[in-house]
């Protein structure tokens, strides 16, 4: 047969039992919080987020964390309900919407446990297959053959009514630590009857559980089972485990999703969801072997996790290392990925960050969101951008992210645009930001694709250019927008001005000489990644912080804030906290803990003690003409995500 793209394993059909997906790329599980916040009932905003993951390309949607009971089972505001019977006519909206764009549809079906929702418990205890000595009985209950009966009931009644709903597949979650895949693990499940002890009968549970799924759904529809191929945590389910269970289960189940981690303990939460920190392509290697070892039971495998771009994607499966490649994170930072990927066009899609900030407002209840992609989640509202109903000449000042994103909205709107950068590259704190060596599969990509495309989207684009006031009105324009950025803040303490001193910008870009022993004032979020970059790089660094540890670098999710901080560990960069710094010398810095005073040798010191908005260079703009906003750095500052999204919300009613 010919070529057509450079993806054939990807992009051909696979069979699930009766179900034949068009091609090995599905969208991972994901809980967008577009259901009722409580009562998981549909909504249009769910209805249209998975229209857009349906018209992305893939060959499947898969609705992540839908509780088989809104009570005890729940563990997302914002989680689809599929407990009750009334629920039927909202999942068939879901099933007419994703299908009339040739995707199949599933849902992922799970007891959240020991993880359920304090407040869909309403004061009973949350069920764990083994009280521990250390839980607190107050909080957990060991679940009885009774609640077990019910648990079980529970999973097949929701399965009956996905299915009557006309879902394609349900999966059932079995990984992470939720009630199901408790029972597997030693650590979790010490019980003493015939639900405990051997592997066999901590199996045992989970068994009853996709047998009576099956029964209850009959031969036609699909089911597939999610298991953490590897907790990662010591004594935990072993990869021996995971097979003979499968293979147990085989009769009854169709696939298999190889995920990973473990949710009670943020050390290992970061291989449920990996961030830039963590490894490649984790779960492959563990997932080959399981693929390899059951063969002969025509599971179909599906692997996750850290998979950076399709042409990995296309490998994995080329190898024959799984029969399917999930995705979440990078098709929705670009929905037409799959489909850009078909016609050769990979080079244009969006890089995802890998920065785990479209999972922190689902944590909370609220809607998904993106660092990269301020459309996504909001499709009820912005599923196109809309043309502009009066064309205007608008004025770009500053060419990092929020310039960049301003700029290509305001262009996609029909606007004429001129931007002005004074640098002689666009991209801002985008380059410092992207400097630290593990992200270069995804910030460094991300920011080669904005300035490409901003560069080529039909903006006047005028680098080196510091604009002035004069100069922006000498342009005429309809609009002003100010996207200037921040700048480092300087604290007024002796030595700072010396030679042996840069800021944290400089490190990163390596714009100055580094010594071997470096101190870094400071112990922020840019603070760690420069002291990890520098250790990595075979520097010495510490990090001198006014704040308790504990506090820092909660700005992210934890599974990111805890993959670097394993970094840290890894490379040796040090931390002392909750210090006051005295002075910097020529050879170092002096600081007082708990009332002593200390000294530091250094050979280079490093600022990061923060950036603060230019608001004095922004209101000179602001002064001139009533049609000026101000965004990014430049107004508050914040991550990436702040000032993609602060752009865009201003850009795209303009």
């Amino acid at each position: 047969m010919p070529q057509f793209n450079d993806f054939p394993h990807l992009f051909s059909p696979v069979r699930i039992r009766n179900l034949e997906l068009k091609n090995r790329l599905i969208f991972s599980p994901v809980v967008s919080g577009h259901a009722g916040v409580v009562d998981g009932q549909v909504t249009e905003a769910l209805v249209q987020f998975l229209g857009a993951q349906a018209r992305s390309g893939v060959g499947m949607v898969t609705i992540g964390a839908s509780p088989i009971d809104q009570g005890r089972a729940r563990d997302f505001f914002g989680s689809l309900s599929v407990c009750r019977d009334t629920d039927i006519p909202g999942l068939h909206r879901l099933v007419e919407e994703v299908h009339r764009y040739g995707a199949a549809l599933s849902c992922e079906i799970l007891h959240a446990g020991r993880i359920a929702q304090p407040d869909a418990l309403q004061g009973r205890k949350a069920w764990v297959p083994w009280l521990a000595p250390d839980m607190d009985p107050d909080k957990f209950e060991e679940i009885t053959k009774e609640g077990m009966a019910e648990v079980i009931q529970e999973f097949a009644d929701a399965a009956v009514r996905l299915r009557n709903a006309g879902f394609d597949m349900v999966l059932i979650h079995g990984a992470h630590g939720n009630l199901t895949s408790a029972f597997f693990s030693p650590l979790t499940n010490q019980r003493t009857d015939e639900y405990g002890g051997s592997f066999e009968n901590r199996m045992r549970f989970p068994l009853e559980v996709v047998k009576a799924v099956r029964e209850a759904v009959g031969d036609d529809m699909a089911i597939d089972f999610r298991i953490s191929q590897n907790e990662y945590v010591e004594g935990g389910t072993s990869l021996e485990d995971v097979i003979t269970f499968l293979r147990a289960a085989s009769p009854y189940i169709d696939a298999a999703h190889l995920s990973g981690g473990w949710i009670f303990d943020p050390v290992y939460v970061k291989y449920m969801m990996p961030g830039y920190p963590q490894e490649r392509c984790l779960n492959v290697p563990r997932t080959a072997i399981v693929h390899e070892q059951l063969k002969d039971t025509g599971l179909v495998i599906t692997t996750v996790g850290n998979i950076p771009d399709v042409a990995t994607a296309e490998q994995i499966l080329a190898r024959g290392d799984a029969d399917i490649v999930a995705m979440a994170r990078n098709i929705l930072a670009d929905m037409e990925l799959p489909r850009k990927a078909y016609r050769g066009q990979q080079d244009d899609v969006r890089p995802c960050l890998h920065c785990i900030e479209c999972a922190a407002r689902p944590a909370v209840g609220g809607g998904v969101r993106c660092s990269v992609n301020p459309q996504l989640g909001r499709e009820l509202y912005y599923k196109d951008i809309p043309l502009a109903r009066t064309k205007k000449k608008v004025v770009v000042v500053g060419g990092g992210p929020a310039g960049m994103q301003a700029t290509q909205t305001l262009v996609a709107r029909g606007h004429d645009v001129v931007l002005f950068e004074k640098s002689d590259q666009l991209g801002g704190r985008m380059h410092e930001a992207s400097a630290l060596f593990c992200k270069e599969d995804y910030h460094r990509r991300y920011l080669d694709w904005d300035v490409k495309h901003t560069m080529e989207c039909g903006a006047d684009i005028r680098l080196g250019v510091e604009a002035t006031p004069g100069m922006v009105m000498a342009e005429n324009p309809d609009h002003i927008i100010v996207a200037i950025g921040s700048e480092h803040v300087v604290p007024p303490i002796p030595g700072i001005d010396g030679p042996n001193v840069i800021n944290v910008s400089q490190a990163d870009l390596g714009l100055a000489p580094i010594g071997e022993n470096v101190v870094i004032i400071g112990g922020g979020f840019s603070a760690l990644e420069c002291a990890v970059q520098l250790c990595y790089e075979g520097h010495k660094a510490t990090m001198l912080e006014r704040r308790p540890e504990d506090v820092l670098w909660r700005e992210v999710m934890n599974e990111l804030r805890s993959g670097l901080i394993e970094l840290k560990e890894r490379y040796g960069a040090e931390l002392i906290d909750e210090v006051e710094v005295k002075e910097i010398r020529p050879n170092g810095v002096v600081y007082v803990k708990e009332g002593v005073e200390h000294f530091i040798e250094a050979d280079t010191v490093v600022t990061s003690c923060g950036v603060r908005p230019r608001k004095k260079e922004a209101n000179a703009f602001v002064e001139m003409m009533p049609d000026v906003t101000v965004v990014g750095d430049a107004r508050k500052s914040g991550k990436i995500f702040d000032a993609n999204m602060d752009a865009f919300d201003v850009a795209v009613e303009l």
